[in-house]
């Protein structure tokens, strides 16, 4: 059976907390230079979408700024769902974005049309598209946005996290229309929408609106019940204890809205995916084991609740600043579910979910940590980011007793809302006062280790995290 839980920049607690307020991206958007997008219309047809681009100027090659791998597969999923289809254009895969080019190597026409039949796939670290199974499908806002690059050949030198370069472009103004009747546009019924900077979903389709208290949901029709029962019952436990611990995570707003679309129960598999953006919570799941609340998927689905709702804090109050940080919110947030989930629930075996991240950062860290995004080996951020966040909470408890959300707390307050790999490793050493403590941590984000149990069994002693080695592991104790 595959459990799978979307790495996303994602929260779910706060939709549940009475005044919650609407939450940003995890990581910086890109910078635009003056150079501004294409127009855009995008209408649903049945089961297809058409979406048409009207172009501006002459440009050799557009990229598309959101163009992640699928999570499964590593493939580009542009190129398997969007057909073009105007004549001499080309899409294709350079570096690590989808582009169109002309086939004949002069400028992209002005205007160009795909015909696209959307598909539900969990991504690296981007907002997918929601797929219901009324046929309605969900697609975030600034999917569309492209950049003008001079060639195909330029594309496959620019970096995979867009946030520290510049790009030629901006956001694309996007129409939505359905050809069969309204569009879904922050839990309000509208013929027709035009978006453009704005970070949220659209839904195309038939879809109720269910107001509620402290949260408006939108759930697929066919969704199994107890769904629904466990985010309206369990998640506001953990969003409360989470705002107990670190204060209130922004000033009131309008009432947040959940979108949960169902897959179907597909054999063998469990999934639970879902992110965040601002006032809006979209989740998925799939599969036979989520047709039931068995003890196992509850759990599961518990601790989903509790990572996702923890970046409300931890991703969204603040944020990293560059895309190989994410170990800081990703790790930061497993260990403030174990925590929240031992508080609410005695039986909570929090020790074993602990070991399975010390067992998968000492397996991904072999290679440099920080660079593990561009190896498709997203878990290293969860993992060692934990490792990184139980040795932090180590040096609190041994210097002024507490624990990971006091040492987290003051680290929320940044002027500019990006808590960065530097101010987290200078409060690790002013926490410590051992500053051979942030080498180590280094030495496993920028080099690796031949034996990263040893680095993490040095990080562990200094800072008073109970374990044993057994046979050269790393084993809480």
């Amino acid at each position: 059976m595959r459990v799978h839980a979307f790495a996303s920049s994602a929260v779910l607690a706060l939709a549940l907390l009475s005044g919650a307020c609407a939450a940003g991206p995890m990581s910086a958007p890109a910078t635009f230079q003056e150079e501004g997008g294409p127009q855009v219309t995008v209408t649903r047809d049945g089961d297809h979408l058409n979406i048409d681009y009207r172009f501006g100027r002459d440009v050799p090659v557009w990229a598309f700024q959101d163009s992640a791998l699928e999570q499964d597969s590593r493939q580009p999923w542009r190129p398997r769902q969007w057909t073009v289809e105007t004549p001499g254009v080309v899409m294709e895969r350079r570096g690590h974005y989808d582009i169109i080019r002309s086939e004949d190597g002069g400028p992209v026409p002005r205007k160009v049309r795909f015909r696209v039949r959307p598909q539900a796939v969990d991504l690296e670290a981007e907002y997918p598209t929601l797929l219901f199974s009324n046929g309605a499908v969900a697609l975030p806002t600034r999917q569309l946005d492209v950049f003008a690059l001079p060639s195909a050949q330029a594309a496959e030198q620019v970096p995979d996290d867009l946030n520290r370069i510049r790009l030629d472009g901006g956001p694309s103004r996007v129409t939505w229309r359905d050809e069969n009747g309204a569009v879904l546009f922050n839990g309000r019924r509208r013929d027709e929408l035009t978006t453009t900077d704005e970070r949220s979903y659209v839904l195309l389709g038939e879809a109720t609106v269910t107001p509620g208290d402290g949260l408006s949901t939108v759930m697929d029709p066919n969704l199994p019940p107890w769904i629904g029962e466990e985010i309206r019952g369990f998640a506001p436990r953990v969003g409360h204890y989470y705002r107990d611990r670190l204060g209130a995570p922004g000033s009131g707003g309008d009432t947040p809205i959940v979108m949960v679309a169902w897959n179907g129960p597909t054999e063998s598999m469990t999934s639970m995916g879902g992110s965040v953006l601002p006032g809006l919570i979209v989740m998925s799941f799939e599969g036979r084991g989520v047709t039931s609340p068995q003890p196992e998927i509850v759990e599961r689905s518990r601790w989903f609740i509790g990572h996702e709702g923890a970046h409300f804090w931890l991703g969204q109050t603040v944020r990293y600043a560059f895309a190989d940080e994410a170990w800081i919110t990703e790790g930061g947030a497993d260990l403030m579910a174990v925590r929240a989930l031992k508080a609410l629930d005695a039986n909570y075996d929090d020790r074993a979910e602990l070991q399975s991240e010390v067992d998968d950062c000492v397996n991904l860290a072999r290679q440099p940590v920080a660079q593990a995004g561009a190896r498709g080996e997203h878990r290293a951020y969860y993992a060692c980011g934990a490792v990184f966040a139980l040795a932090a909470e180590g040096a609190r408890r041994q210097r002024t007793g507490g624990d990971w959300f006091d040492f987290l707390r003051p680290l929320l307050r940044q002027p500019d809302g990006v808590l960065s790999r530097e101010e987290w490793l200078t409060a690790l050493t002013r926490t410590s006062r051992d500053p051979s403590l942030r080498g180590d941590v280094e030495r496993l984000l920028d080099q690796g280790a031949p034996d990263p149990s040893a680095v993490i069994a040095r990080l562990f002693q200094r800072t008073g995290v109970a374990f044993r080695m057994i046979d050269g592991r790393v084993v809480l104790s």
